[in-house]
């Protein structure tokens, strides 16, 4: 199996390092003086066992700031050096947890001077459970104490050789490590280091997250609703065990259908449909402010033509079949919704990653996270080929991964009473153009929330959403409206409560001019001029989503077989096929998930639909 390390290079390197680590522009807490510094030096402290660990080895060490670098994590290299990082104490706490064989190490960088009063946690990123550096140097230098964890797990982005036992069974300890009780842990050792160094405990504690660190974000408000005042989790991979086996679809599909589009002939599907669908929400600026209502045809680009590395290619009926069924996301084989797909606008070719072979044909290239799920997490081998999955037997390992890992790291838990009841905020950005993980899969989650919780005014006191158009995973290639310090406005919300009503953004030209935006809250939608109802910068307008853009599992499809056709390229979908979105789950399965539940296992099974357990 081939994977592509270099898509996830490109797509995944701002996610690594959280495009938005500080909250340069938020004030220190009024009550607290800048330049708080320890009471005790960089000694090594005592540290209290959380429950259910051992406290293997605890060592404090001072380190100068200055100029800092960090180490090259495969597949990426080392990122820049931090500049300008205040002298600071980096205490490392290693925990165990008995009859795991787990070594879960913490650190906690602590800055001698200009401490603000705050304590930052800092997530991770694909298979990585916590930072390497670069978060934590950042938030130092904007005064914050910061910690991160490893759970214990091996520390690199794609290496999953910790999740099988020497049995071949999944190590369920670490797996739990890393979906959950690790990142409670460090909160909880972390804040108390923080209190012992300064004397105090720290006035406001924050998380901060991209893509996993967004999950794990997001896994905090639901289970250890205390551990945080205000989480930013951003992209967040909730709804874990249905998303990433989603996202090996495309690849799936190309397989199935026996067609390999060049990244160029998807982008040409791609630049189509924004231009068709882009004036819609009254504004002609490239970007898209619903992807899931663009119903754009692409059988419109069958038999154009497409300029590849200095050849022309002809876009082919299979090149529009393979993208279509990519966009309307992945199904059982009788055509049942699963999950969502790839949203219009955004790239293709990150998960439909293709290869040149030497006879001139093309043949797939998995992206990592996926892959690396269904082989070693559901098939339980690493050296499995996904390119033989087919239609059929992807339904199966969808619905075996939701049967075994969602009460592990599912993360898609709508109760957060507790969180609203510890006086908790939870703001979220999610990029329209997201190509790795479904924005729907976001607007699902929020949709649940507020179907249990009051409605969204209700859920909006203490948990707000922001959907960027053009924007891409965790914001990483800088297009679209990108928010431009979304901890300042967490910090704002959680300290002062000024709940943000939009979120400062700003699109940046081809010649790096700054044009300030702003994204509206959801459910609104950030629009042009055309259906405005209240103003969020500069000619950009706050309006309500489309329905379609709403719908959870029933947005609008380029079905072949049911679908007309409009001049500018969109089509209206027949009634009766726009019906399959929505099913329930059988009693068998519901019956099936619950002595899993209540036995709390792990248990290798098949062939039972979970795809509606929301419901």
């Amino acid at each position: 199996m081939r994977i592509s390390a270099f898509a996830f290079t490109g797509a995944l390197a701002l996610s690594v390092a959280a495009p938005f680590p500080v909250g340069a522009a938020s004030a220190a807490p009024a009550s607290l003086p800048l330049g708080g510094g320890p009471s005790s030096g960089c000694a090594t402290p005592s540290v209290t066992a959380p429950p259910g660990t051992e406290v293997e080895s605890v060592k404090g060490v001072r380190r100068a700031g200055g100029t800092v670098t960090f180490p090259a994590v495969a597949p990426q290299p080392a990122p820049p050096p931090a500049t300008g990082v205040p002298a600071y104490c980096e205490v490392t706490v290693t925990l165990a947890h008995p009859g795991a064989g787990d070594h879960a190490h913490i650190r906690i960088w602590l800055p001698e001077t200009g401490w603000t009063g705050r304590f930052q946690a800092i997530g991770g990123s694909a298979y990585a459970a916590g930072d390497f550096g670069p978060g934590l140097a950042n938030a130092v230098k904007a005064g914050y104490a910061a910690a991160t964890t490893d759970a214990g797990v091996t520390p690199a982005y794609l290496d999953v050789g910790w999740a099988l036992t020497s049995d071949g069974g999944i190590n369920t300890p670490l797996l739990e490590n890393f979906a959950d009780r690790s990142q409670h842990e460090m909160a909880l050792v972390g804040k108390e280091v923080t209190a012992a160094f300064y004397g105090r405990r720290a006035d406001y504690s924050y998380w901060n997250g991209c893509s996993t660190g967004g999950r794990q974000g997001y896994m905090e408000a639901q289970r250890h609703p205390d551990d945080f005042d205000g989480i930013l989790a951003n992209a967040p991979a909730i709804n874990w065990d249905r998303y990433v086996p989603a996202t090996l679809w495309p690849q799936v599909v190309m397989n199935e259908e026996r067609d390999f589009p060049a990244p160029c002939v998807l982008d040409a599907f791609t630049q189509a449909a924004v231009k068709a669908c882009d004036p819609r929400d009254g504004a002609t600026d490239g970007f898209l402010a619903e992807p899931a209502a663009c119903t754009f045809d692409p059988r419109r680009l069958v038999g154009k033509t497409v300029e590849c590395e200095g050849r022309k290619v002809t876009v082919s009926a299979a090149d529009a079949e393979v993208v279509r069924r990519i966009w309307d996301g992945p199904t059982t084989p009788s055509g049942e919704k699963l999950w969502y797909g790839v949203p219009v606008g955004a790239a293709l070719d990150a998960l439909a990653g293709t290869k040149a072979n030497a006879d001139g044909s093309r043949s797939g290239v998995p992206f990592p996270v996926p892959a690396v799920w269904v082989s070693t997490f559901l098939e339980r081998d690493p050296a499995f080929d996904p390119s033989t999955l087919t239609y059929a037997r992807f339904a199966q390992l969808f619905e075996q991964s939701s049967v075994e890992y969602n009460r592990v790291i599912g993360t898609d838990d709508p109760d957060l009473a507790g969180f609203r009841a510890a006086g908790g905020k939870l703001l979220t950005f999610h990029g329209l153009a997201d190509q790795l993980i479904p924005v729907q899969g976001t607007v699902d989650y929020r949709e649940r929330v507020q179907e249990l919780m009051g409605g969204a005014d209700e859920v909006d006191s203490f948990y707000r959403l922001f959907l960027a158009p053009g924007v891409d995973h965790c914001a990483g290639g800088g297009t679209g409206l990108v928010p431009t310090d979304p901890l300042a406005s967490l910090t704002d919300w959680v300290e002062k409560g000024q709940a943000p009503d939009t979120l400062p953004a700003a699109v940046t030209d081809a010649a790096g001019k700054k044009t300030p935006r702003a994204l509206c809250r959801y459910p609104l939608i950030t629009t042009g001029s055309g259906r405005d109802t209240e103003n969020a910068a500069d000619g950009h307008h706050c309006a309500p989503a489309s329905k379609a853009a709403l719908s959870p599992l029933s947005a609008p499809t380029a079905d072949s077989g049911g679908s007309v056709t409009s001049d500018d390229g969109t089509h209206t979908d027949r009634p009766e096929l726009a019906a399959t979105g929505e099913r329930t789950t059988s009693l068998l399965l519901a019956a099936a998930a619950a002595v899993l539940l209540g036995l709390g296992l792990v248990t290798r099974t098949t062939g039972r639909s979970v795809r509606n357990r929301r419901r």
